[in-house]
C-alpha cells in the first residue's frame, strides 16, 4: 500500500498564539461566506472554530444542506471530495491538499472494476472513506455509524441470496458479518490508526479500568475479536459498545444527563483515534475518557492546522473538484447513503 507523504511537520503553535488566530479564521470565514467543516479527528483548535463538527456520516449530510457558496474541509482529501460530489455548484476547500488517507488508498478504481468483474450481478458497498472514483464504481456507500443498516437495506431490496462485495476496510466488513450473522465478499483493507488498536492494547487498559465502559469503533483491529470474546463469555458483554464517532458523541451526551458531579463522573475506555478524546470531554466534562491506545493518531487528520485553515480562506486555494463524469456518477451511491440514514 503505498501511503500519501505527509509534509514536513510545522512549528508547534504557541498557546497564546491560537486565540487570535481561531479569531482571524472566523472574520475571514464571514467575510467569504465560507462554512468550516471538520471531523472529529481534527486538533481540538480548529474542531473549536469549526461551524458542524462531525463524523463522516454527519459531514456528507451537512455538505448536502451547505447553503454557503464555499464549504471549508478540515479533514482528509476523501472527505473534501465527497463534498464536491454532493455541492456540484460550491466551492469545496481543503487547507492541505496532501491530507490523504490510508484506507481510501487501500483500493483503486481499476482494482474494484476486476473484482466486479469476477462476481457479476454483485452489489458493490463502499465504506465512504473512498476516493470519487472508486464510488463512481459502486452502488450504495455506506459509515461505520449506517453500515449494518446499508447492508440490510440491500438484502430488503434485492433478496437473501443477493451477492455483496464489501470495502474496502475488513474489519468494518466483519463487524457487518457478524452482527447480521450473513456472509459477504469483503475487501482486504484497513485504516493504518485503527488497525494499530489491538486486543492487547484493550487487555492492558481494561486491566487498569476494571469499572470502565469500552467503547470501540467497528474499523479497530481488535473490534472482531471482542465481539468473539463477548460471546464466548471471556468479557462481560455490559459496558461494551460498538459504535460510530457519532455514536460515542451520543453516549457521552446521554452520560452527561444522568452524571452526578457530587459523585464524580464515570469513566470510559475510548478505541479510535485519539482526536475523538476532544468531543467526548466537550460533552460530558466531567467523566473521564482514556484512549485505548495513545498512539492511536492520525498523521494525515493533523496535517490540517490553523495557519494552514487561515491560508486557504486568504488564498482561496487549494480547491478540491471532481470531474463532472466521475461525480454524477458517485453521487448516486453517496445520496442512497444518506437516504437510508
Amino acid at each position: 500500500m503505498n501511503l500519501p507523504m505527509a509534509s514536513d511537520a510545522a512549528a508547534p503553535l504557541l498557546l497564546e498564539n491560537i486565540p487570535a488566530l481561531q479569531d482571524e479564521v472566523r472574520g475571514l470565514a464571514a467575510e467569504r461566506g465560507a462554512v468550516i467543516l471538520a471531523h472529529n479527528y481534527q486538533l481540538p483548535e480548529i474542531q473549536d472554530i469549526a461551524d458542524y463538527v462531525g463524523d463522516s456520516l454527519g459531514l456528507s449530510q451537512q455538505a448536502a444542506a451547505a447553503r454557503s457558496d464555499t464549504i471549508v474541509f478540515c479533514g482528509v482529501h476523501f472527505m473534501a471530495e465527497t463534498a464536491s460530489v454532493l455541492c456540484p455548484d460550491k466551492r469545496v476547500l481543503i487547507p492541505d491538499a496532501d491530507a490523504g488517507c490510508s484506507l481510501a488508498d487501500a483500493i483503486t478504481a481499476p482494482q474494484l472494476r476486476d473484482w466486479k468483474a469476477a462476481h457479476p450481478g454483485a452489489i458493490v458497498v463502499m465504506y465512504v472513506n473512498t476516493t470519487a472514483e472508486v464510488k463512481a464504481e459502486t452502488d450504495y456507500c455506506c459509515t461505520s455509524a449506517n453500515a449494518v443498516g446499508v447492508v440490510e437495506h440491500i438484502y430488503r431490496e434485492h433478496g437473501d441470496d443477493v451477492e455483496i462485495l464489501f470495502g474496502p476496510d475488513m474489519f468494518l466488513g466483519a463487524y457487518v458479518v457478524k452482527t447480521l450473522g450473513r456472509s459477504m465478499h469483503i475487501w482486504d483493507g484497513e485504516c493504518h490508526v485503527h488497525a494499530g488498536i489491538k486486543p492487547r492494547d484493550i487487555a492492558a487498559v481494561r486491566d487498569a479500568h476494571p469499572d470502565a465502559d469500552f467503547l470501540i469503533h467497528p474499523e479497530c483491529g481488535c473490534s472482531t475479536s471482542v465481539m468473539e470474546y463477548v460471546a464466548a463469555g471471556d468479557i462481560a458483554a455490559e459496558g461494551v459498545r460498538m459504535l460510530s464517532t457519532g455514536g460515542m458523541l451520543g453516549y457521552a451526551r446521554d452520560l452527561a444527563t444522568r452524571e452526578d458531579p457530587e459523585r464524580g463522573g464515570a469513566t470510559a475506555i475510548v478505541a479510535t483515534e485519539t482526536g475523538m478524546l476532544h468531543p467526548l470531554r466537550r460533552a460530558a466534562p466531567d467523566a473521564r475518557f482514556i484512549a485505548a491506545n495513545e498512539a492511536a493518531s492520525c498523521r494525515f487528520m493533523k496535517m490540517i492546522t490553523l495557519p494552514k485553515l487561515r491560508d486557504v480562506l486568504l488564498d482561496g486555494e487549494p480547491e478540491v473538484k471532481v470531474a463532472p463524469e466521475i461525480a454524477q456518477r458517485a453521487r448516486i451511491p453517496i445520496e442512497r447513503m444518506v437516504a437510508i440514514s
